[in-house]
């Protein structure tokens, strides 16, 4: 029996009391005489309803005209509208394609790389609980104080490099590879080792456990010849990216890698050496991987040979362009990587410092996995804008930024839900001490979540890079990370005792930050002006050899 209301009533069985509601109303109905169909009456509602349709359609369509002017006009405000209103399709498959030519082979490079200190935590991890908490903090400490400062360093030569490889310069691009190449030994054999045989002191002044230092110093020692080798790869790197060779080094990092695990399966575990072991290891994929790209440009007939254009002369000249870029392109770097260490100290000062170390290190090797894409897509934009820019074509380089800053908003959204479904499966790759594990699966989701800031900012830093203007990224990074960043990480962690999870909601306060005054940044970008740059910088970092426009086909040229 149906004894809904009467809108239930219509979706299902009706009553007797609709029936007769029905027919009450239907003689009230202008469309009815006696229960038959009246022809005028219902000809003229169906002009009056023709008539009103018209009008709503009217009213609809002024009202998306309305909407329409005021997009526009919302977009004219910012300078990408003016030269991506009337980009065709096809040219947008065109340059994505140019950038997976560049970023896929250095996404494969980079994971191989990657790869290595993967492998080293898993060694590491079969050692002991203190060998992986100690390897962690050191790993740790070797990326941010050696590898960041490599890195950032040679960054300052991307621009030089890639606006002077679109201007078809090709003598700076040499001069600028021998300036980097002995600014990064300097910095390696005099600095950095300087301060990684100072490493014990420092860690206990800041309240480390002393077995966890302990060993982290014998591991750290064994680095420096990592370090060296390091030093002579970045810039080697940076040189034949910049023309748009990425293959080559992939090639090598592929050999590398099919030996990096014999390797340490025969220092570890037959010679005994343990974390020694583990850490000379590294010394010999990175030696591998230096020979393999010497030999291939001194091969081939395509790259530009770094060593041409090299006299007495050359290298007193054209230090400061490079110095003022490489400068506030390693604090920038520094000023992001610095971050993580910062986490681990904060984490020996929780209420488990071996376990949270333990876990922060295997989060931090994480989070430089998930790094990979936005970081090869960087490298790419890196390319194709200061190429764009070097060649006069300022509309171009605006083209690649927003599609390669498109990219990777996409990616983040993948990683995010990525991170998200890992849970402790991914610890126990590690680990089997369920407080690794817990803390892991703890920090996981936030580590997602950080990606939709990391990625999209990483592109950007990619370029400002092409357009060299790191000190942009270094203001920036200082601002996010150390100004909205840690300020919130000591809070949660600390005064509102999150513990663990508030070390990592800091660092996404940070990313969120970085990724806002990054987007800002670009979308008041003056391109033209910045084309104008290139051409300025390029001049003033060296003089032009028309004798070396032998030294490249037009192979390259195309690209």
């Amino acid at each position: 029996m149906c004894t809904g209301s009467g809108a239930e009533s219509r979706g299902g069985v009706i009553s007797s009391d609709d029936w007769i509601s029905k027919a009450d109303d239907d003689q009230q109905n202008p469309l009815l005489v006696q229960g038959v169909p009246n022809n005028a009456a219902a000809g003229s509602a169906a002009a009056a309803a023709a008539e009103s349709a018209a009008a709503a359609a009217a009213m609809r369509s002024a009202r998306g005209g309305q909407a329409k002017l005021f997009v526009d006009g919302l977009l004219r405000r910012f300078p990408i509208n003016g030269q991506l209103a009337t980009l065709p399709l096809q040219e947008v498959g065109e340059e994505v394609v140019s950038l997976g030519r560049i970023a896929c082979p250095i996404i494969l490079t980079t994971l191989l790389i990657h790869s290595r200190s993967i492998v080293s935590t898993l060694f590491l991890s079969h050692l002991g609980d203190v060998e992986l908490a100690g390897g962690s903090l050191a790993l740790g400490f070797y990326n941010i104080t050696g590898v960041s400062i490599m890195k950032g360093l040679s960054a300052g030569m991307d621009p030089i490099c890639g606006q002077a490889f679109g201007a078809k310069r090709w003598a700076v691009l040499s001069q600028t590879y021998q300036k980097m190449l002995c600014l990064l030994l300097l910095a390696s054999t005099l600095l950095i080792c300087l301060l990684w045989l100072n490493l014990e002191p420092i860690f206990l002044r800041f309240g480390q456990d002393p077995d966890i230092v302990k060993f982290a110093k014998v591991y750290i020692i064994y680095c420096i010849p990592e370090l060296i080798g390091q030093a002579v790869l970045h810039p080697m790197r940076s040189f034949l990216r910049t023309q748009g060779l990425t293959t080559p080094p992939t090639i090598a990092a592929i050999i590398a890698a099919i030996f990096h695990a014999p390797i340490n399966y025969l220092l570890v575990i037959q010679l005994n050496l343990g974390a020694k072991g583990v850490a000379l290891s590294l010394a010999f994929s990175t030696m591998n991987m230096n020979i393999g790209l010497l030999i291939y440009v001194a091969m081939s007939s395509t790259s530009i040979k770094p060593w041409s254009g090299l006299t007495f002369v050359s290298m007193f000249q054209g230090w400061w362009p490079l110095l003022s870029l490489a400068l506030p392109s390693v604090i920038s770097v520094c000023l992001e990587w610095w971050w993580y260490e910062i986490m681990l100290f904060l984490c020996g000062l929780l209420a488990d410092p071996k376990a949270s170390v333990s876990a922060t290190g295997i989060l931090i090797q994480t989070t430089g996995l998930l790094y990979v894409f936005p970081f090869s897509l960087s490298c790419g934009l890196n390319t194709r804008v200061s190429h764009a820019l070097g060649a006069g074509q300022p509309t171009r380089a605006q083209w690649t930024s927003v599609i390669g800053i498109s990219l990777a908003f996409g990616y983040a959204i993948l990683a995010c839900v990525f991170t998200n479904f890992l849970g402790e499966a991914w610890g126990k790759l590690y680990t089997q001490d369920p407080d690794v594990v817990k803390l892991i699966s703890i920090g996981l989701p936030i580590v997602g979540l950080c990606e939709l800031g990391n990625a999209p900012q990483t592109a950007a830093c990619g370029v400002l890079s092409g357009t060299a203007r790191p000190k942009e990224g270094a203001r920036i990074n200082l601002f996010a990370f150390y100004l909205v960043g840690f300020p919130v990480a000591i809070l949660l962690t600390f005064q509102l005792k999150m513990g663990y999870r508030g070390l990592w909601l800091g660092l996404f306060s940070a990313q969120v930050a970085c990724v806002s005054m990054m987007l800002y940044t670009l979308l008041k970008t003056d391109w033209k002006h910045q084309a104008k740059r290139a051409e300025e910088l390029t001049a003033a970092v060296g003089e032009r050899d028309d004798l070396e426009d032998g030294l490249i086909n037009d192979s390259n040229d195309e690209r």
